[in-house]
């Protein structure tokens, strides 16, 4: 970087809340997350749980519904290495279910993506936001972001299959898809290709930091889960008693998973908005225009 007076590159704010600029390191982006935070909660956290938390403790509660443990269970077999009767049906009906759910409630969450990202940057732009508002521009936006959302999770699907790791690089490389379809609405796979490479260990950084507070929040709530459903048997839903309790230990083991879902959707905006300004000067205020 060419010296400038005082360190500061000619067009860039260094005390942009939203916009990293070239130089201004992880510790940079770290606060400049930690203040979309401060900023946002009370809005983030409704349109968290009502996008996030909420459909995923339904996509757990169906797969508890089509989950055919207790049927296999029941049947029992003298023959420990025999596979129960209808086996393969009851696993493609699990496998249906769970990945129907999914997709469908996909589209919830990306309005919570949309909406979220929109009252992370109008707030960093100074902007007056609220939860209607910051609703009904999810609501614009996420069948858009919906549709992108299958397709990279579909490659993402595909690069899995292939020994793990290509699925792993896709996900890394696509992190940033998402805010470029709501800020720049136009090849959001190939520009997160692009960005992802073009300042490869920046960007993987800063995903590679996401990705670990996600995992480790999910495995913990994960374990959660499986030590508080256990007492519960393999057909939770099977009594009143034990559907109170298997709704109970959704609720809590979503509730837990929150922090994941927050710190995803303000890490990844950031993260876009540091590598837009190692394209060009920009700022928070630009940022918000082009969201719409």
């Amino acid at each position: 970087m060419p010296p400038y007076p005082g360190g500061v590159l000619p067009g860039y704010d260094p005390a942009d809340p939203l916009v990293t600029p070239p130089g201004g390191g992880l510790e940079g982006w770290f606060n400049r997350c930690v203040g979309a935070v401060r900023r946002g909660w009370r809005l983030l956290l409704p349109i968290v749980l009502l996008t996030q938390v909420l459909p995923a403790a339904l996509i757990a509660i169906l797969t508890y519904a089509a989950d055919p443990s207790a049927e296999w269970a029941a049947a029992g077999t003298d023959d420990p290495a025999a596979l129960p009767d209808g086996f393969g049906a009851d696993v493609a009906t699990l496998f249906a279910v769970t990945l129907g759910a999914v997709v469908v409630f996909g589209l919830v969450q990306s309005l919570g993506w949309a909406a979220g990202t929109w009252v992370i940057t109008r707030q960093a732009a100074g902007e007056g936001v609220g939860l209607a508002g910051a609703l009904r521009y999810g609501l614009r936006r996420a069948l858009g972001l919906w549709g992108w959302s299958l397709l990279m999770g579909l490659l993402i699907g595909i690069g899995v299959c292939f020994c793990v790791l290509p699925g792993v690089y896709l996900a890394f490389a696509l992190s940033l898809a998402g805010p470029v379809y709501l800020f720049e609405r136009q090849a959001p796979i190939g520009r997160s290709f692009r960005m992802f490479h073009d300042r490869l260990g920046l960007v993987l950084g800063r995903v590679v930091l996401i990705a670990a507070v996600v995992l480790m929040v999910t495995v913990a709530a994960g374990v959660i889960e499986a030590v508080a459903a256990a007492p519960l048997g393999t057909a939770p839903l099977g009594s009143p008693g034990t559907a109170l309790g298997i709704f109970a230990v959704v609720t809590l083991t979503a509730l837990l998973s929150l922090p994941a879902h927050l710190a995803q959707q303000v890490g990844l905006v950031v993260t876009y908005a540091e590598q837009r300004a190692h394209e060009a000067p920009v700022n928070a205020a630009r940022l918000a225009a082009e969201l719409g």
